[in-house]
């Protein structure tokens, strides 16, 4: 008896009623990258009721190449965030049952973006001085700050339209495991500023060159009350993180994880613990939709990868048994065709697949946690104190 939860990672379907708050009206993640890419291929996706989804919301568009089918194999739906903000966190911890009502801290853009006591202990705690200071795109401030930064062996902090404060480092510059403690050191410096993550981003190579690794860490703000995972682990019931889950939730409310650094690495690692794993929760983030194609900017390497996921879900679906249940979302939008380099607040997709039930519309659910209270229901522990399961 599973429950195995994916989160596709910044796969929005279309512009919340609220988008224009946060600068992204017009923003529609998955209709526009498939309109830009000519088209995109998913019959498994398609087959199970992706396609039906757009229609359901305020100015949905369709999908390009993912029509609407009659009989969907799976409950389809949309998900609208009740809480405020538009990242990782918010996202997720909203998907294990909590509301983040006022939002985290957002750094402004700058220079400079944080403050300097914060800024000078952190550099005073570290040994090291800083460069950056500023709201970037990751790959742009690698390119430019990253020769200083191995001339002077300076860390290179920045931020974005998220709760974040980032670290990039050379690893040949600086160790892994010193960068990690310098992430550390940031975590505690943040915290009294309810800053969402802070946020590991090493990178390789020489001056043109730079490339970024699998080696990036998550570092959160420490949930104020129990998640779902939590609420699990302390009746019995396990759960088995995939990706950077654990650094999501803290490494709370967890038995078993394992950091895969890439998509197809987590998917391989779901159907392995699908197969091996008799009960509990399986939940799974598959990481480069966002980091690779939507910060990039990458509308056709991210149809790709929805092909590439959609081909894995073929081979995927006859592992399940007839009691599991198999959980598809995302938790944000990362439109690669819109204006800048951040997520887009967006409504996300919701698909729920039972072997052998055929699927209904769920409609648009208000607020993410109605996950968390499905799968409360579903292991039938006390039910969480927000969400309507669509069980």
């Amino acid at each position: 008896m599973k429950t195995i939860l994916i989160v596709l990672d910044s796969v929005g379907i279309g512009e919340m009623p609220d988008a224009a708050h946060y600068g992204d009206e017009g923003s529609a993640t998955l209709p526009h990258l498939a309109e830009a890419a000519g088209g995109i291929k998913a019959p498994t996706l398609q087959a199970m009721g992706l396609g039906n989804i757009t229609a359901t919301i305020p100015k949905g568009l369709p999908i390009k190449g993912v029509m609407p089918v009659k009989t969907a194999t799976a409950s389809y739906g949309a998900m609208k965030e009740v809480s405020d903000g538009k990242d990782t966190v918010t996202g997720h911890w909203e998907i294990a049952g909590l509301e983040i009502n006022p939002g985290f801290h957002v750094f402004p853009p700058g220079p400079p973006s944080f403050p300097p006591e914060m800024l000078h202990e952190f550099e005073r705690r570290t040994g090291r001085k800083t460069l950056g200071d500023k709201a970037s795109s990751g790959t742009a401030i690698i390119d430019e700050l990253g020769p200083e930064h191995m001339r002077t062996g300076a860390w290179i902090v920045y931020t974005s339209a998220d709760s974040v404060f980032q670290i990039a480092a050379n690893e040949q510059t600086i160790p892994i495991e010193e960068q990690y403690r310098g992430c550390e050191i940031a975590r505690e410096l943040c915290d009294p500023f309810r800053v969402g993550r802070v946020i590991a981003r090493p990178f390789v190579g020489r001056p043109g060159a730079f490339k970024r690794t699998e080696n990036r860490r998550d570092y959160a703000f420490k949930p104020t009350e129990p998640t779902l995972l939590e609420r699990l682990v302390a009746e019995g019931i396990p759960v088995y993180a995939v990706g950077k889950i654990e650094d999501i939730y803290a490494h709370r409310g967890i038995t078993e994880s394992n950091h895969t650094g890439n998509t197809m690495a987590s998917a391989q690692l779901v159907a392995q613990w699908t197969r091996e794993k008799k009960d509990g929760l399986i939940f799974a983030n598959f990481i480069d939709f966002d980091m690779m194609y939507g910060h990039r900017r990458d509308a056709l390497g991210y149809a790709r990868a929805i092909e590439q996921i959609d081909q894995w879900m073929a081979s995927y679906l006859p592992l399940l048994h007839q009691d599991d249940v198999l959980i598809i979302t995302a938790d944000h939008g990362n439109d690669p065709t819109y204006k800048g380099s951040d997520h887009t607040r967006e409504f996300v997709p919701l698909l729920v697949y039972r072997p052998g039930r055929e699927g209904r519309d769920l409609g648009i659910r208000n607020g993410f946690y109605d996950i968390a209270q499905s799968i409360a229901k579903y292991f039938n522990i006390v039910p969480m104190p927000r969400g309507v399961s669509f069980l």
